[in-house]
């Protein structure tokens, strides 16, 4: 009898990633322009690191508060206050390892085995393989495509909804598809989930980075005090640290023991060192940020406006977040699509049939890179298009 079939389902069910399968499959190889993966060029920089260096000599390795020290759940505070105009006490906030637990952490306080959870497709497979591995369903709503433009159709929400449905899981600005909510969008999704009694997961991870200017809208522009909201984030996109695996979760402070007891029995809390570099972040990282952002809307119309021109993409400029979710004419199968292109242009896609219904005959390019780099992957790629 073979070991694995003698594992839990839950777990033998999870899936591959469908982007870490082409990552791996061509990781390495010398000339390759990565836009597969969601993250910049840049390494984490060093005001943050040197905070987290000086906060290691200094010794501070010991257990810690689980819901995240008191003084960053007061930089969190400031943050959203800079940034979203909203005053919520540090007992909204609570630090995770990574925005991926901040999703499973919330999984695990907002649904049963059993349950239902709607999102929106095309979408991060994480959000799905979270719900189905915690014993609850994913239930996908796909949004419209058309003329290059996503949107959201309220009423293919609300047809998604049963008697078994816990809650609504919003993405925006969205990976992959960068369709971004307006405030009327978040309003109408809020006033549905307070008709059923829903609770809405929202990841605003790619709130700063909207093209129109500011931020893009958040449900924090439309609540009330005591509507059922969670949000979920990550210090990952922002300011380069990806691979810190620090995120934090804003919830009613009610639910604190709740979140608190849940952490503990996953990781215990984030080591005290990493969460000093995540201090300096939110307090001296505004002007990296920025810059980010900056270069991202450089290196979008970079690769859009080179792409578009084939007369063979479909796509327009996303409003937010850091995609190019194409649909390249003669492509049925993006997973074999997205092997081909690494394989002749040496630039990392990651494929479409990654992100669920709606994603099976795209290819999504990150952007968050220097406009040079970017401008060789358009050339490589449109070279590649125009040869199909």
């Amino acid at each position: 009898m073979s070991i694995v079939k003698s594992l839990s389902p839950r777990a033998i069910a999870a899936p591959e990633s469908g982007i870490v399968e082409v990552v791996n499959y061509a990781r390495g190889r010398e000339g390759l322009l990565p836009l597969w993966v969601g993250e910049g060029d840049l390494p984490t920089p060093d005001f943050i690191s040197r905070a987290a260096m000086d906060a290691l000599a200094a010794g501070e390795t010991f257990y810690t508060w689980q819901r995240g020290i008191p003084e960053l759940r007061r930089a969190l505070s400031d943050y959203y206050h800079r940034h979203f105009a909203v005053r919520l006490p540090a007992e909204h906030f609570y630090v995770t390892g990574s925005g991926m637990q901040a999703i499973q952490i919330a999984v695990q306080a907002l649904t049963s085995p059993g349950d239902e959870f709607v999102y929106l497709t095309p979408a991060w497979p994480n959000i799905a393989a979270a719900l189905e591995i915690a014993g609850a369903c994913s239930v996908g709503v796909k949004l419209d495509f058309e003329g290059g433009k996503w949107a959201v159709d309220l009423d293919r929400i609300e047809a998604a909804i049963t008697p078994k449905t816990r809650g609504i899981f919003i993405n925006t600005p969205s990976n992959p598809t960068g369709w971004t909510a307006t405030k009327k969008d978040l309003a109408d999704i809020l006033a549905l989930a307070r008709k059923h009694d829903l609770w809405i997961m929202a990841d605003e991870i790619y709130a700063l980075y909207y093209f129109a200017g500011g931020r893009a809208p958040s449900f924090l522009d439309v609540m009330e005090p005591d509507d059922k909201i969670v949000f979920v984030n990550s210090f990952s996109k922002n300011w380069s640290m990806t691979g810190w695996r620090v995120g934090w979760i804003v919830a009613p402070p009610e639910m604190g023991q709740v979140l608190e007891n849940l952490i503990q029995y996953s990781t215990s809390g984030v080591a005290q060192f990493m969460q000093k570099g995540a201090v300096a972040a939110l307090d001296q990282g505004d002007d990296f940020v920025a810059a980010n952002i900056a270069k991202a809307a450089r290196s979008r119309d970079v690769l859009c406006d080179a792409l578009i021109a084939t007369n063979r993409v479909e796509t327009l400029k996303p409003d937010g977040a850091l995609y190019a979710f194409l649909k390249i004419d003669g492509v049925t199968d993006s997973r074999s699509a997205a092997i081909d292109v690494v394989d002749k242009t040496g630039v990392g896609l990651a494929p479409g049939t990654a992100f669920g219904a709606g994603g099976e005959l795209f290819l999504r390019a990150c952007f968050l890179r220097d406009p040079a780099q970017v401008a060789i992957a358009a050339e490589r790629l449109c070279d590649y298009i125009l040869k199909r």
